[in-house]
Protein backbone atom coordinates (compact mmCIF):
# COMPACT_ATOMS: atom_id res chain seq x y z
CA UNK A 1 0.00 0.00 0.00
CA UNK A 2 0.82 3.36 -0.39
CA UNK A 3 2.95 4.74 2.57
CA UNK A 4 5.77 7.35 3.82
CA UNK A 5 7.57 6.59 6.98
CA UNK A 6 10.18 9.29 8.38
CA UNK A 7 12.72 9.16 10.28
CA UNK A 8 15.80 11.11 12.04
CA UNK A 9 13.54 13.63 14.41
CA UNK A 10 14.91 13.99 18.16
CA UNK A 11 16.20 16.48 20.85
CA UNK A 12 19.09 18.55 19.77
CA UNK A 13 20.17 21.78 20.90
CA UNK A 14 19.71 24.94 19.47
CA UNK A 15 22.43 25.85 16.36
CA UNK A 16 22.87 22.16 16.21
CA UNK A 17 21.74 20.19 12.87
CA UNK A 18 19.48 17.30 12.05
CA UNK A 19 18.48 15.28 9.32
CA UNK A 20 15.12 14.13 8.33
CA UNK A 21 14.52 10.80 6.01
CA UNK A 22 11.24 9.76 4.64
CA UNK A 23 11.11 6.30 3.11
CA UNK A 24 8.18 6.49 0.29
CA UNK A 25 6.55 2.92 -0.92
CA UNK A 26 3.58 1.65 -2.82
CA UNK A 27 3.88 4.88 -5.88
CA UNK A 28 6.04 5.48 -8.45
CA UNK A 29 8.22 8.42 -6.41
CA UNK A 30 9.59 9.59 -9.25
CA UNK A 31 6.22 10.80 -10.61
CA UNK A 32 5.44 12.68 -7.31
CA UNK A 33 5.83 15.99 -5.65
CA UNK A 34 7.38 16.31 -2.28
CA UNK A 35 7.06 18.05 0.65
CA UNK A 36 7.79 18.40 4.00
CA UNK A 37 5.50 19.76 6.52
CA UNK A 38 5.11 20.69 10.38
CA UNK A 39 3.28 21.53 12.92
CA UNK A 40 3.81 22.90 16.52
CA UNK A 41 1.76 22.69 20.06
CA UNK A 42 -1.48 24.84 19.46
CA UNK A 43 -0.69 25.73 16.11
CA UNK A 44 -2.18 24.76 12.24
CA UNK A 45 -0.07 22.49 10.24
CA UNK A 46 2.65 24.91 7.80
CA UNK A 47 4.09 23.95 4.91
CA UNK A 48 8.76 23.74 5.31
CA UNK A 49 9.83 22.69 2.02
CA UNK A 50 8.89 21.29 -1.18
CA UNK A 51 10.46 19.72 -4.20
CA UNK A 52 9.11 19.18 -7.47
CA UNK A 53 8.91 15.39 -9.32
CA UNK A 54 12.33 15.46 -10.66
CA UNK A 55 14.21 17.42 -8.34
CA UNK A 56 14.45 20.60 -10.52
CA UNK A 57 12.40 22.83 -8.66
CA UNK A 58 12.46 23.95 -4.86
CA UNK A 59 10.13 25.65 -2.93
CA UNK A 60 11.06 27.05 0.74
CA UNK A 61 9.53 28.86 3.85
CA UNK A 62 11.04 32.00 4.51
CA UNK A 63 12.02 31.10 7.83
CA UNK A 64 13.74 28.15 7.07
CA UNK A 65 15.56 29.58 3.97
CA UNK A 66 19.50 29.63 4.09
CA UNK A 67 19.08 26.90 7.15
CA UNK A 68 17.21 23.90 5.66
CA UNK A 69 17.60 21.87 2.80
CA UNK A 70 14.91 19.56 1.05
CA UNK A 71 16.68 16.89 -1.28
CA UNK A 72 15.15 13.56 -3.04
CA UNK A 73 16.69 10.17 -4.21
CA UNK A 74 14.31 9.50 -7.01
CA UNK A 75 16.74 5.95 -7.44
CA UNK A 76 16.09 5.06 -3.39
CA UNK A 77 12.27 6.61 -3.02
CA UNK A 78 13.30 8.53 -0.31
CA UNK A 79 13.02 11.93 0.82
CA UNK A 80 15.25 14.41 3.43
CA UNK A 81 15.41 17.69 5.33
CA UNK A 82 18.59 19.09 6.15
CA UNK A 83 18.28 21.35 8.76
CA UNK A 84 21.10 23.34 10.56
CA UNK A 85 20.97 26.20 12.83
CA UNK A 86 17.99 24.89 14.66
CA UNK A 87 16.07 27.18 16.48
CA UNK A 88 13.55 26.45 19.80
CA UNK A 89 10.86 27.80 17.10
CA UNK A 90 11.67 24.90 14.89
CA UNK A 91 10.34 22.50 17.51
CA UNK A 92 7.28 20.85 15.88
CA UNK A 93 6.04 17.31 14.46
CA UNK A 94 7.64 16.79 11.02
CA UNK A 95 5.36 14.92 7.91
CA UNK A 96 6.49 14.73 4.44
CA UNK A 97 3.63 14.64 2.02
CA UNK A 98 3.05 13.00 -1.25
CA UNK A 99 1.38 15.02 -4.17
CA UNK A 100 0.46 13.26 -7.63
CA UNK A 101 0.93 16.67 -9.32
CA UNK A 102 4.77 17.16 -10.68
CA UNK A 103 4.70 20.10 -9.08
CA UNK A 104 2.36 22.28 -6.33
CA UNK A 105 2.72 24.38 -3.21
CA UNK A 106 -0.76 23.90 -2.88
CA UNK A 107 -1.19 21.93 0.46
CA UNK A 108 -4.35 20.44 -0.51
CA UNK A 109 -2.44 18.67 -3.44
CA UNK A 110 -0.86 16.41 -0.68
CA UNK A 111 -2.93 13.26 -0.29
CA UNK A 112 -0.24 11.24 1.43
CA UNK A 113 0.81 11.71 4.62
CA UNK A 114 3.66 10.09 6.87
CA UNK A 115 3.17 9.81 10.84
CA UNK A 116 5.07 12.32 11.48
CA UNK A 117 8.91 12.66 13.64
CA UNK A 118 9.02 14.59 16.92
CA UNK A 119 12.17 17.67 16.47
CA UNK A 120 12.27 19.50 19.35
CA UNK A 121 15.02 22.22 19.90
CA UNK A 122 15.96 23.13 23.11
CA UNK A 123 17.64 26.52 23.84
Amino acid sequence: QVQLVESGGGLVQAGHSLRLSCAASGFTYSDYCMGWFRQAPGKEREFVAIISARGGTIYYKDSVKGRFTISRDNAANTLYLQMSSLRPDDTAVYYCAASPRLYTTDEADFRTWGQGTQVTVSS
